[in-house]
């Protein structure tokens, strides 16, 4: 029920900046929607033309850009070089184990105590997101 939820806002979304909802976006999102592991291109790719070709690389990347610019979708940057994505865009952390790579969300109140109080003069944050590197429970 959540996908069908949140396909309908995706709709409203892209209705309201005069957006299509095409085939290779609506493919791309819901790929996004049923997944916790925060996929790159490739993958996301490799998914939706597992059972039908419907996107090129360049149309995943397109469709990937629409669905940030009308707020769906988030980049995630949790190592050098690679660009994730994910369809989980209220506030939250991220913990990535050094052995399997798994990546795992955590909710935001998990930092609670953390302020920006005493960033350096003249700075002035106002948005953070902290990454926690170390082994998940399945490797330990």
């Amino acid at each position: 029920m959540e996908v069908n939820l949140n396909t309908i806002i995706a709709k409203q979304r892209m209705k309201e900046k005069k957006l299509r909802i095409t085939p290779q976006r609506h493919a791309v999102y819901a790929n996004l929607l049923s997944r916790q592991d925060h996929p790159t291109v490739d993958s996301i790719l490799a998914d939706i033309n597992s059972d039908l070709p419907i996107a090129s690389k360049a149309s995943v990347y397109s469709a990937l850009a629409v669905l940030r610019e009308v707020g769906l979708v988030r980049e995630v940057l949790l190592e050098e070089g690679v660009t994730r994505y994910d369809a989980k865009i209220e506030p939250h952390h991220h913990f990535v184990c050094h052995q399997c790579g798994s990546i795992d969300d955590l909710e935001w109140g998990v930092f609670s105590n953390l302020t920006m109080d005493n960033l350096p003069e003249g700075l002035h944050g106002n948005s953070y997101e902290i990454i926690v590197k170390g082994i998940c429970s399945c490797c330990s």
